[in-house]
């Protein structure tokens, strides 16, 4: 695939797209536990991934920088004379 958006777009881009695809498998989830298998399901489930998505999205474009600077302070490199 040719790369089609400017490389600063990336961060909003993945944060796009990971609120999507876990905001979808969430609300299904938890939309079949609360209503079950029947006919409201899509319904409601699309509903649901509306709402979450709608504060999920926000949510990361705020949070995905603390945690990738948690996971760059939690994890270990090597040390410079290791090279």
């Amino acid at each position: 695939m040719k790369p089609f958006l400017p490389a600063r777009a990336a961060p909003f881009a993945s944060a796009f797209l990971l609120s999507c695809f876990m905001t979808f498998i969430v609300s299904g989830i938890s939309t079949a536990r609360a209503v079950g298998a029947g006919e409201q399901l899509t319904s409601k489930w699309m509903s649901a991934w509306g709402a979450s998505w709608a504060v999920a999205f926000p949510a990361l474009l705020f949070v995905a920088p603390l945690v990738q600077w948690v996971v760059r302070r939690a994890t270990l490199r090597p040390s410079p004379s290791l090279k």
